[in-house]
Order: structure tokens, then sequence, then C-alpha cells
């Protein structure tokens, strides 16, 4: 039979799936293992990955069988998308599979940050009642999120922000000026979004043009009650300079789902010690129940179909 190799995680259901038209080696951990990944691709026509194996010239060349690499996901930041292109090999990534589950955890992050809801809970847990003379956070009615890129996700974040009466602005100098987008959404520079949004919210690849794109620099033009949010890559924010912004109260909070180093371990995750107003997650603002399963499914038809036409 045909092989193909899933070197992360895949549900039961769809691995299931696969193994019904393909001789399938799965290991959920074999990323991690590089001399042996590099083994098993001998012979093998298709991968499945995700965000963590890393598909450069070297396994290209270990594996001159391979004709398709589905991401289970929608970041290509790992795979070396032009070496794929000159050895014949398509890669398929799950395009706005998991939009849905991002912008809705943009949205949460917003109103964790925004409304404060967190904050009162040790002090309740001690048995006290902290409610005289406190104005509990703030409304996102009138206030202005500001999105750094207009894709799929970003424009499934716009909707959901417009529907608690926030205005919307972003700044994306790729995005043709028709683009039906601009319809609903004010089109600025970047120095507008940032020294005038409530919100910041990130929804750009990274690359040579944006890594560090928020640096001490923009983080210096942003109010102090704005709050930014990243689920897009790590490496765009310039973390230590957003600790230092935090500790200083020169930025009322900030939400990072994803990290400049991943996992993010105990040394990298040191400068973030003790920072107030802050929500870390590992990387899974788009992992919900229902968006793993629309990732899977969607991801193991397209392989299947891409393999056997």
């Amino acid at each position: 039979m045909t092989k193909v190799v899933v070197s992360e995680f895949l549900p039961d259901p769809h691995l299931d799936h696969l193994r019904q038209s393909f001789d399938v080696v799965y290991d959920p951990d074999l990323y991690a293992d590089r001399d042996r990944l590099l083994a098993e691709l001998a012979g093998t026509v298709a991968i499945l990955i995700r965000n963590r194996t890393l598909i450069d010239p070297g396994l290209l060349v270990a594996a001159p069988d391979l004709r398709v690499v589905g991401r289970l996901g929608v970041g290509l930041d790992n795979i070396d998308t032009e070496a794929c292109l000159r050895a014949g090999v398509t890669v398929i990534p799950a395009v706005g599979a998991n939009a849905v589950s991002v912008a809705e955890y943009v949205i949460g992050a917003m109103l964790v940050l925004v409304r404060r809801v967190y904050e009162m809970t040790p002090s309740m847990v001690a048995g006290e009642w902290p409610r005289q003379g406190h104005a509990f956070g703030h409304e996102l009615l009138g206030k202005r999120l500001g999105l750094i890129g207009l894709g799929s996700i970003a424009r499934q974040v716009a909707v959901r922000a417009a529907a608690f009466g926030m205005g919307i602005i972003a700044y994306d100098p790729l995005l043709p000026e028709d683009d039906r987008a601009w319809d609903t959404v004010d089109k600025v520079d970047l120095e507008t979004l940032l020294t005038t949004s409530d919100v910041v919210s990130l929804h750009v690849p990274l690359g040579d043009q944006t890594r560090h794109l928020i640096d001490a620099g923009a983080l210096a033009l942003m109010k102090p009650t704005t709050v930014l949010i990243n689920t897009s890559r790590g490496g765009i924010v310039d973390e230590t300079a957003l600790a230092a912004v935090l500790r200083d109260g020169a930025l009322a909070g900030a939400a990072l789902d994803v990290f400049a180093t991943e996992p993010l371990g105990p040394g990298p995750a040191a400068i973030f010690a003790g920072v107030p107003n802050l929500v870390l997650t590992p990387h899974l603002a788009g992992n919900t129940e229902e968006s793993v399963e629309r990732v899977a499914s969607t991801i193991v038809a397209a392989v299947i179909e891409a393999v056997e036409r």
C-alpha cells in the first residue's frame, strides 16, 4: 500500500480514515526524533504535520517520493514552501478551518483584559468583599479595535467585535484597495492604528517584515489603556519589551498565545514572572474540540484526494 507518515497528533477517527486507503506510520512524537523521522520517510508519498515538524530541504532529500504535505493548521513558518515547490511537493494547509476558534479566543481575551473579570478572585477566595470604591474594568462599547492584518481570522474578529459596538480599523498594506473587507473596516497606517486603538490584535505571518513589528518603539506609541493580543506567530512581538511596559504600567494588559520560543520552557518564560495583567496560553487559540475535528477532516480528505489524483 501507499505509505503515509503522520508525525504529530491526529484524532483516532481520522487516523482510521487514512488507514483505509494507506499504510500509515503514526507517532505523535515523531517530529521530535529527526533521525527516525527521516528514516520513516523513505518511500513516503505524504506526511501530515502540525507546527512542530520542520519541512526543510534536508527532509525533502530524505523523502524523494514525497508528493504532499498536509498541514493540520494554517501557519506555514515550519515549512520551506519554496523548497517544496522546487521539489514538486504540494503543501495543503487547513485554511479557514480554525478561524472561528481563533476569533473567539481573541474576543474572550479582549473581554478578560478589558473587563478585568479575573482580578477579584484571590480576594474573594480569601473571604473578602472588595466591592467598595471599585470601577470594575471597561466596556467594549465605543472602544476601537485595531487589526494588524486583515485576513480570514481578522475578519471573523471584526464581525464579532462590531456586535459589541466597537469601531474597527486595520492596517494591511498587502490587501488590495478594492477588497470588500474595507467596506466595513477603516483602513489606516500602522502609526495611526497603534496610537488610537484601545485593543490591538495581530493577524500577520512571521517574516522579515513582521519580526519584532511590535517592538519597544511600537509599544511606546500605544495608549497606557490599550491591551495587546497576539494569536498569530511568536517573534512578531518583542516579548522582553512587552514585559517591561506591562511592569511599568505603560500598557493595560496583553494576551499571548504564541512565542518566539515554543515550547516556552523555564528560561524564556522567566521574563514574564510577576508581570501584571498578562494572559499566556500554549499556542492553542485555534484548538477547540470543534476546530480540531474540522482541521483533521479537512486535511485528511484533501491528502487522500491529492495522493489518489
